[in-house]
C-alpha cells in the first residue's frame, strides 16, 4: 500500500464516522424538587446513574440538557454535587460533549458561573442571551478534531430580552412583540448556523435547543409547568421555528411529546414524575442517529425509581385499593383524595391506620368535600396546601367584592408578576 493509498483509507473511515452522530435528549431533570416536603435525592442520583449507563451502552457522542436542570435558582449543596458529579463522569465516557441551556427554574448566572472550566470537560453552558446571539451557536467536533454537527443552543428566553416595554401597550401588543422577538431570535441563530455550515462546506446536521411552551403542548395538572409567556402561549407554535433544522430538542412541559406531529421537533418531557398527577405516564429520553442529516428517533423508556399512586373515591374505595397496594415489597407514596358525600371526622388517622406495617406511605391527603365548598368559604380543615397561587388570588379578588367583569384583567396582570418574580435572577449581581 503506498502512502497516499492509506492517507484517501483514513480519509474515509474519518468520513463514515462524520457521518454518523448518536445524540441523547433530555430535559427538565429539576434536581433538588420535593414532593409535599418529602426530599428526593435518592431518585435524582438514581436516575443520573441510569442516564450515564445509558450513555455507555447505546455509545452515544452528544447528550442535550434543554433547562430546568435544577428546581430552584438557589440549588442546594447536595443537588449541585449531583450535577457536577455527573458531568464529571461523563467526560470519561463515549460521550464527547454535553450542552446544557438554562430554563426558567434555572439561574443563568449561577450555570454560567462555571462554563469556562466545564468547557474543559467539553461540557457546553449557556445560560442567557446577554453575551450575544453568537455565543449560542456551538461547532462540535469529532474525535478526530473535525466538524461533527452545529448546535443552537438557545436558552430560556425572559420576557425582557426579547421585547421593549413601551408606555400605553395593550395586552394584544404584548402578546404580538413576545412572539415576534422569540421568532425573531431563532430566524437570527439558525440563519447564523445556516452561514457557518455554508462556509464549511460540509453537510453536517443543525441541533437547535430550546426551553418554551408551544401551542397544543400537553400538560398534566399539578405538574408545576408554569406560564412562560403570561396569555400568550395559545398562539406561540411550532411554525416560529425554521424548517432547515434537522433536530429540535426542547424542554419545559414534562410529557414527552412531538411539535406539530413532527418526528424530528420533540419535548423529550421531565425525567422522574414531579407530582402524583405524572405517576402513571412513561417516562423516557429522545435518542436521535444521524446519518449525515437524516434524523432517526426512538424513545428510551426511564425506569420508575419510586413509585407514586393517587387514590381517588369514597372511603370504601380507599381503602379497597389501599389493601390491594399494601402486599408491595416496593415503598409507594400516596395522594389521597377523598371524594364520599360522608363527613369522616380524623380522615387522616383512620387512612394512617389502614397501611400501618405495609409499605405504603401517605404524603397528602385532600378532603375534595372540603374543598369543592364556595370559593369565600374557608373550611376549618382546609389549608394552604389545598390551594395553588391562582385559587388564593381568586378567593382575593371574592373577599374584596371585586366586580367579575374586571377579575380577568387583574388575573392578567397577576399572572404577569408572578412571571416577573420568576424570572428574576437571584444570584445575579
Amino acid at each position: 500500500m503506498n502512502h497516499y493509498s492509506w492517507l484517501g483509507e483514513v480519509s474515509d473511515k474519518v468520513s463514515d464516522k462524520k457521518r454518523k452522530l448518536k445524540v441523547l435528549h433530555t430535559s427538565d431533570w429539576h434536581i433538588g424538587r420535593t414532593l409535599y416536603g418529602r426530599k428526593r435525592y435518592e431518585e435524582f442520583d438514581a436516575f443520573l446513574n441510569w442516564l450515564f449507563d445509558t450513555i455507555m451502552q447505546q455509545g452515544v457522542d452528544l447528550l442535550l440538557v434543554a433547562g430546568d436542570i435544577f428546581d430552584t435558582s438557589t440549588p442546594s449543596n447536595r443537588a449541585q454535587a449531583l450535577y457536577y458529579r455527573f458531568l464529571c463522569r461523563v467526560a470519561t465516557s463515549s460521550c464527547r460533549h454535553v450542552v446544557v441551556i438554562a430554563g426558567n427554574h434555572d439561574s443563568p448566572s449561577f450555570l454560567n458561573a462555571p462554563k469556562e472550566l466545564l468547557k474543559s470537560l467539553d461540557v457546553h453552558v449557556v445560560g442567557d442571551m446577554s453575551i450575544g446571539i453568537d455565543e449560542e451557536l456551538l461547532l462540535l467536533t469529532d474525535q478526530h478534531g473535525e466538524p461533527d454537527c452545529l448546535v443552537c443552543a438557545t436558552p430560556y428566553l425572559r420576557d425582557r430580552d426579547i421585547r421593549m416595554v413601551e408606555a400605553g401597550e395593550s395586552i394584544d401588543d404584548k402578546e404580538r412583540k413576545i412572539i415576534e422577538g422569540i421568532q425573531q431570535h431563532y430566524v437570527q441563530v439558525v440563519a447564523l448556523a445556516e452561514q457557518k455550515r455554508s462556509d464549511l462546506a460540509l453537510d453536517i446536521p443543525l441541533i437547535v435547543m430550546g426551553h418554551l411552551f408551544t401551542a397544543g403542548g400537553q400538560t398534566i395538572d399539578g405538574d408545576g409547568v408554569r406560564e412562560l409567556y403570561v396569555g400568550s402561549l395559545a398562539h406561540v407554535t411550532g411554525s416560529i421555528f425554521p424548517e432547515n433544522l434537522d433536530y429540535l430538542a426542547l424542554g419545559h412541559l414534562h410529557v414527552p411529546q412531538k411539535v406539530g406531529g413532527s418526528e424530528v421537533m420533540r419535548y423529550s418531557g421531565s425525567p422522574i414524575a414531579m407530582g402524583f398527577g405524572e405517576a402513571k405516564q412513561t417516562k423516557s429520553v429522545c435518542l436521535v442517529e444521524f446519518t449525515g442529516r437524516h434524523a432517526e428517533v426512538c424513545l428510551i423508556n426511564v425506569p420508575c425509581f419510586q413509585q407514586l399512586e393517587q387514590i381517588k373515591g369514597d372511603a370504601q374505595q380507599l381503602e379497597a385499593r389501599m389493601l390491594e397496594l399494601s402486599v408491595s415489597q416496593t415503598v409507594i407514596w400516596l395522594e389521597i383524595l377523598y371524594e364520599g358525600d360522608e363527613l369522616i371526622g380524623e380522615l387522616r388517622a383512620a387512612l394512617d391506620a389502614i397501611i400501618e406495617g405495609t409499605q405504603l406511605e401517605i404524603l397528602r391527603v385532600k378532603n375534595k368535600r372540603v374543598a369543592d365548598k364556595v370559593l369565600n368559604q374557608m373550611h376549618q380543615d382546609e389549608t394552604l396546601a389545598d390551594l395553588d397561587v391562582d385559587d388564593v388570588f381568586e378567593r382575593c379578588l371574592i373577599a374584596h367584592d371585586v366586580p367579575e367583569q374586571q377579575r380577568p384583567e387583574l388575573l392578567s396582570a397577576y399572572k404577569e408578576s408572578l412571571a416577573a418574580l420568576y424570572e428574576d435572577d437571584c444570584r445575579a449581581e
